[in-house]
């Protein structure tokens, strides 16, 4: 064990397994599509660039160094932060204005934060963050001269787009730990806590020197993977020295080049913010709508998908909305844990797909071949999947290699 190495007896409170849910879908198509999302998901939204100049701190273990960061009292912070965000995907905005009839009847307000977030996937964004404790936080991500604005405010959630003057509101935000919950993305902290939780004997933690983020003096800690096959080179997060917030974030892939995520803070103050940044009311003249409404939408395909593939899709597919997800196994442990998806049906192909998925399904879709046989592998610098030609679905934060070696053991 390295010298500053944390020991596999992690505390409780920064262990434990990573949580996540599937949801129904009726087209195979989608199942490749769901990689950029979760792709995406993974990272979620975190805050780039320290500022040059390591400060002489007094030496910590990576022991300490975790429980400075689950200890940690910070409620209260504003400032700016900017985020990179390399998957190795091809541009997103065409995919998300085809795939827009997927929810509702495609007219769905542009506020939405699930539409209006995806574009954090890929390039780098600047963002202004508050927050005072759990129930309110306002986050506004500045483009050239339009902002779109997401607040949390007690019961509320609002957010709006000063490019289309439209508004989205939800109500019921704080209705209980069990309500489901339009979240705002999450912090450096929030995001930390996840990867320190799946920590265990499978992966390396390290602090790695000092660093100056945004004017603050924060330790280095580095997460790696002893596993082969995974994807993640490392983790890198810098952690304030005076109150154990992490600042910075950074996540490199095993294929090198920039990496998948570099943000962290360039502006940071822990006073609490003003009472009125929180507060929101809708401009004059803008269209509101209301997420209740959004949801009560029925589900619909995109323009002319049932002319394209018959009326009787679902059966083509195999299966429909209530049985696709169910046979989800998983294979494996730690870093290089791979969900395994019987769908029951035979693989899409790219000329039968329709016109909003073929781009996409050539742009980073790959044939592959093996002792399971022949398939398609999806690839992005963090996860990848495999569609083998009989309808089976490995996915997973790990290599080429790993996806076929166990397609290649189930048979």
């Amino acid at each position: 064990m390295a010298a500053n190495e944390v020991p596999s007896e992690t505390p409780s409170e920064v262990r434990g397994e990573a949580r996540g849910e599937t949801r129904p879908r009726a087209s195979r198509y989608v199942v490749p599509v769901a990689v950029a999302g979760v792709a995406a998901a993974t990272i979620g939204l975190v805050p780039a660039l320290a500022a040059a100049g390591d400060p002489d701190l007094p030496e910590i273990t990576a022991q300490q160094l975790i429980e400075k960061i689950a200890g940690s009292e910070t409620q209260t912070l504003s400032g700016t932060f900017k985020v990179s965000t390399d998957l190795g995907l091809p541009a997103l905005g065409g995919l998300a204005s085809g795939l827009g009839g997927l929810g509702g009847d495609g007219a769905s307000s542009t506020a939405d934060p699930a539409q209006k977030l995806t574009e954090l996937a890929s390039g780098t964004h600047t963002l202004r963050l508050a927050a005072d404790g759990p129930e309110r936080q306002k986050l506004t991500l500045l483009d050239g001269s339009d902002e779109y604005s997401l607040i949390h405010n007690g019961d509320d959630v609002w957010a709006y787009d000063s490019k289309s003057n439209e508004v989205f509101h939800e109500k019921g935000a704080s209705e209980g730990p069990e309500a489901e919950r339009k979240e705002l993305p999450a912090t450096p902290k929030e995001l930390a806590d996840e990867v320190l939780k799946a920590a265990g004997d499978t992966t390396s933690i390290t602090v790695d020197g000092t660093a100056k983020v945004a004017g603050r003096d924060a330790y280095q800690l580095v997460i790696k993977p002893k596993q082969a096959g995974s994807t993640v080179a490392s983790v890198k997060i810098a952690v304030d020295a005076a109150n154990g917030t992490p600042l910075k974030f950074t996540l490199s892939s095993v294929e090198g080049g920039k990496p998948v995520v570099d943000a962290g803070f360039t502006k940071v103050d822990f006073a609490r913010p003003d009472a009125s940044v929180f507060a929101f009311e809708a401009p004059k003249g803008a269209k509101v709508t209301e997420g209740a409404e959004e949801a009560a939408k029925p589900e619909k395909l995109p323009e002319n998908f049932e002319k394209e593939f018959g009326k009787d899709f679902e059966k083509e597919f195999g299966k429909g909305f209530e049985d696709f997800g169910k046979g989800l196994n998983v294979i494996g442990e730690g870093w290089t844990t791979i969900a395994r998806l019987d769908t029951g049906a035979p693989a899409p192909k790219t000329e039968e797909a329709p016109k909003e998925f073929q781009g996409l399904l050539d742009s980073f879709g790959d044939e592959v071949t093996g002792k399971f046989g022949s398939g398609t592998l999806f690839k992005t610098k963090l996860v990848n999947a495999l569609l083998t030609d009989d309808g089976k679905v490995y996915v997973g934060a790990v290599t080429k290699d790993a996806l076929v070696d166990a397609a290649n053991a189930d048979k």
